[in-house]
């Protein structure tokens, strides 16, 4: 069995423990605590990671592990980057204040491990192509990385962005 270790990463609020959440099959580990800060909405944030796990085949499993929103954490980026073999980007397309976050993160990750990458938009459907095409514009987005529109707490949307994911891994080791 092949074992593939995928970090969820994006901006505070974007969705990334619903997106865990909505696929694994396994309890999600999760260390969430209360935001006590302003400017930060209310809920709770993750502070150090989340963990869950999906089969996709009788050959393959996804280790999924979701990082802090904020750059405050961003030694637990650097940690949870470790042995990677891609990632995902989540952001709240309706939340394009968080896209200059979402650019620097696509930067960290970048320059620590050359590993393919898909940006997953939560909140918008395969018919807002307009909206789908700003979002990629925003996020200044080359026209080799795979932008897949997504709704985090569906499993079926989660699971197509994994493929996705899964795929240009794929295409990286022919």
């Amino acid at each position: 069995m092949q074992s593939v270790k995928v970090v969820i990463t994006g901006p505070f609020d974007a969705g990334k423990t619903t997106f865990i959440r909505s696929v694994s099959e396994i309890t999600v580990l999760s260390t969430e605590r209360r935001v006590t800060e302003t400017g930060e909405g209310d809920g709770e944030t993750t502070v150090a990671m989340d963990f869950g796990r999906i089969t996709i085949s009788d050959d393959v499993v996804l280790y999924l592990f979701g990082t802090p929103g904020q750059s405050r954490f961003s030694f637990m980026w650097e940690t949870l980057s470790e042995g990677m073999l891609g990632f995902v980007l989540l952001v709240d397309a309706m939340s394009p204040e968080t896209f200059s976050d979402a650019r620097e993160m696509i930067q960290f990750f970048s320059e620590r491990s050359d590993v393919p990458f898909v940006v997953a938009a939560n909140k918008i459907g395969s018919s807002e192509t307009g909206l789908l095409q700003d979002t990629r514009r925003q996020l200044e987005l080359s026209d080799s990385v795979l932008l897949l529109p997504m709704d985090a707490r569906d499993r079926k949307s989660v699971k197509s962005v994994l493929l996705g994911l899964l795929h240009e891994i794929l295409d990286r080791l022919e």
